[in-house]
Formats: C-alpha cells, structure tokens, sequence
C-alpha cells in the first residue's frame, strides 16, 4: 500500500518550477506516482511581467497526467484528492497543482471548504476469462516460451504469485531492469544472462507489466523472431498493442491476473519439460556468457576492469542492500554483475535514461530505509560522470547522517576517457578545450574528497586489494556516510555484444 500512495514535492515560481519539469516527465515516463505543488505569482499579475511570471499550468501539461490551478481556496481539497488519485489509479505518474502567490494570505469561510476523504487505493481489475484461457493456451503450445517480468508487476507486489507461476509451469525468465529481484536473480529459471539468444529465439512472449519501448528493442526483429507470438498483461489499455499485434491481452493488475493464470494452469496440469532443446540452448548460452564475464573479473592487470570491480562489490555488499545504479557502462555491466533477490530494491536511470538521479534516489531510499527497515544499507554504484551531475548531494547525505555506501568506477570520461600520460600528451597540443576528446573528464580526479570534506569517509583505491579493504570498512561502519573512488582503465569496456551495431544496452 505504501508503494501506491505518491510523493509529494514543494516548489517555488518561475525557475524553481521549471526545474521539476525533468522529474515530473521522469516520474510519467517511468509510471511513479508524484504529486508537485508549485507557487506561481498573483492572479491579478498576469500578463504584466510579475516575478517569476510563467504560463506554469500550461507547461505541466507536456509532462504530466493533470496540471491544474484551483479556482478558489475551497476547492482546494477536491482538486487535491483527484491529483492524488490520478497519479497512482491506472498507469501511475506525475500530477502538478499550481497555487498563486495571493491564495497564501486569502482567508475564506470555512464552511464554504469543500472536504473531500482521502481516496481508497487503486482498484483491482482482472482480464477476461476468455482472454486468460487464450493465453493459457498459447503458451501451453508453445516451443520456446519466455516471460519478461517488467516494473509493473514490481510494482504490483506480485513477487508471490509470479514465483508460484514460474516454478508451477517451469518458464525461463527474463526480469527487466527494475524488475529484477520480483522473483530471485539466482532462481535456476533465470535467464537474464543468455538475454539477446532468449528474446531473438522465444516463440512465445508473456509480458508481465512490462512494455515494448526501446528497452525491449520494440518487439521487433532482429531482435526477435518474425512470427513471435506476444502475450501482453498490463494495467493500462493503450498499452495493449504497442508495436506488435498480440496474440492475446489480459487487462488488468498484474498480480490478480497473475492468480488467474495460476487457477487456468493448475485446472490443465501442465508444465513446461525442463530437459527441452529451449532450454538446453538457454543453459549453454548462461554457462558461456557467465564465463566470458567470469574470466574478465578474475583478470589481475592494473588498472582494474568493470567486471573485476563488481566481482568484488557483489561479494562484499549485503544481499538485502537497496542499489542505486546510473551511469554508461557502469550501470550497463552493474546490472548483470550485480544480482538482486528481493524486489523493489533497485533504481537506476530508467525507462526515461535520466542521468543525474541516483544521488537523490539514495537519499530518498536511505530516508525511507531508516524509518522502515532500520538496518538496511543504501548502496549507489556511479559512473565518474552520472557523479558529476549532482555530487554536492554528498553534503545532504552527511546533513543527515545517512549511512549510504558510494562507488564512483572511475574511468576519466564518459564511455571512455585518458589516463594521465595520455592527458599529459594532448596538453603538448594547445588549449584542452581543443584538443582533448569532450568525452575525457580530468585524470585521477579524487572525488572521495568531497565527501570527507564534510564528515564522511572517503577512499581512493587501485587494487582489488584496496577496494576490498574500502568496502569491508564501509559496510561495517553502519553510521557513517562513505565514498569509494574506484580508479579504472580508462579503455574498459563490456565484454563483446552480439549485435555491435546496438551501441547501447537496455537500461
């Protein structure tokens, strides 16, 4: 219930407004309940050039599901109560309520307030009979099943009836990005590994509230199959059909749909046979990938490679840890490397790609952590150049004393940056503004140093020796904020895809 329920953000005219404009879009891309109530100047100002002046209620529109301005003091409650229940019925967003400067001293009768209760949780709708037995029955058809596990069904809660459908018909899985953790990332029907040979080759898709956006390559080849069968369970109807034809849609939450599909299949007994070509193929593409990702992390050269650095984070950070992850490769290889076993504990840049989130996801993470699962580390694993978009949140997090663990991978640019000799070379040229590549960030920049300046603890290391050291101190103090700058070669970079033409991964 509490997932349902949005947060709310206070924000000043003008400036201050257009300023939430990036996380009100990235809330409705990203179907996160929000509500934004934002000052605006006096009504009787309008048009005559008032402080901060600026058409507010127009601009929301763009990024939100309602932006509106109540009419009167009274009416406030009523319009409060329906941007509350529109941002978390159906597809969650973004609501904005604009409030002129001259309703803050404006006194009303008050009888004449209109005093709503607050709005019940989200219905709870279910798929058609028929369309259920559909879907039953083609994946009960099927050669090459694959079911995609998106956010829809995180947020949803329907971790519990998901794993029952799982081991009850035996399907590999494939969790998206925010979805990781709905069911175990170590379940034996996991597949995320063997990801581009499972999409390309499934004959039949499920998709549990998760969409066919850029992040699933749109459902279309090469990426997948020409004749792919689609089976789209979501919550929102327009949903249904985007990109592809389905071959049957259930409308509806995702975790009462999820217990329809769990009565059809246990009437029909069936489950789909473990020792199959599918899944003989499956396992060998796993065992292949893990290797390739396996020998990259037991490399012993210096600098450090990604996988070398998250092989020593994944051993040493608590399982129950929330993640935040944003970055280029960083975020990229952080979500194969780094498996996550418990839902909704994961956040990185999203369906929208938004850089500059994770400080403040943290600090949002590690506040509702304190108040409801004392104890439970926040860890943000950083690019050197995601960092650098709101680093001076690290005085926010020492403010308030939250314990949360930062890994900077460092790699002196975005994507790819220069080691020092190589920077010290393109300065021989002329002006850096000219001749170094606008991709390379300083060398060896010490960043931990930003967060010891105000109190925390902050690390620089180059060895694996050095980062497990760092992050055997920082998970063992519980109190205090730390910052671990883990320098790598600046040429690292994913072990190679099998489409080189994709120059990004999914988020």
């Amino acid at each position: 219930y509490f997932l349902c329920r949005p947060g709310v953000c206070l924000a000043v005219s003008g400036p201050g407004f257009l300023h939430t404009l990036g996380g009100m879009a990235n809330a409705t891309i990203n179907c996160w309940p929000l509500i934004v109530i934002g000052g605006s100047s006096d009504r009787n100002q309008e048009t005559m050039g008032a402080f901060q002046e600026f058409p507010q209620v127009e601009a929301g529109r763009l990024y939100n599901k309602l932006s509106v301005r109540p009419s009167s003091l009274e009416v406030i409650p009523a319009v409060i109560e329906k941007a509350v229940r529109t941002s978390m019925y159906g597809r969650p967003g973004a609501c904005y309520i604009d409030i002129p400067g001259d309703f803050v001293n404006l006194q009303v009768n008050k009888s004449s307030v209109k005093y709503m209760e607050c709005c019940l949780p989200p219905p709870i709708s279910m798929a058609e009979h028929s369309a259920v037995s559909k879907a039953a029955s083609v994946i009960a058809l099927s050669k090459q099943p694959l079911l995609i596990i998106g956010k829809g069904a995180a947020y949803s809660h329907a971790e519990n009836n998901i794993r029952k459908l799982v081991d009850l018909c035996g399907l590999p899985f494939l969790p998206t990005p925010m979805a990781k953790g709905v069911v175990p990332d170590n379940h034996p029907n996991c597949v995320a590994a063997a990801r581009s040979t499972a999409l390309q080759h499934a004959d039949v898709i499920i998709l549990l509230g998760a969409r066919l956006n850029w992040i699933l390559h749109f459902g279309l080849p090469p990426r997948y199959r020409q004749d792919v069968e689609v089976i789209q369970i979501d919550i929102c109807a327009e949903e249904l059909g985007n990109n592809v034809r389905p071959a049957a849609t259930l409308l509806g939450d995702i975790n009462a749909v999820t217990e329809q599909l769990l009565e059809e299949f246990n009437k029909r007994s069936w489950k789909y046979p473990s020792n199959s070509e599918w899944w003989q193929k499956l396992r060998g593409k796993i065992k292949n990938n893990e290797e390739k990702s396996k020998g990259l992390a037991l490399q012993k050269s210096l600098p450090m490679n990604y996988y070398t650095v998250f092989h020593h984070i994944r051993e040493l950070i608590p399982k129950d840890c929330i993640l935040v992850s944003e970055g280029a490769n960083t975020m990229d290889i952080g979500r194969t490397m780094l498996p996550n076993f418990y839902p909704r504990q994961r956040l990185d840049a999203g369906t929208f790609g938004t850089m500059g989130v994770g400080l403040g996801f943290a600090i949002a993470a590690a506040m509702v952590a304190r108040d409801r699962t004392p104890g439970r580390r926040v860890v943000c694993i950083e690019g050197d150049s995601a960092f650098g978009f709101s680093g001076m949140e690290v005085e926010t997090i020492c403010r308030y004393n939250l314990p949360i663990l930062i890994i900077i991978v460092n790699n002196n640019g975005i994507y790819t940056g220069l080691d020092a000799n190589s920077w010290e070379e393109m300065l021989k040229f002329g002006d850096p503004a000219t001749c170094v590549p606008p991709v390379s960030l300083l060398p060896n920049a010490h960043y931990e140093k930003i967060m010891s300046a105000f109190g925390g603890k902050g690390y620089f290391v180059k060895t694996p020796e050095e980062l497990q050291n760092a992050l055997k101190a920082s998970v063992t103090d519980k109190q205090t904020p730390s910052l671990i700058n883990v320098m790598i070669d600046p040429q690292s970079e994913r072990k190679k895809q099998e489409f080189p033409w994709l120059t990004r991964s999914n988020l």
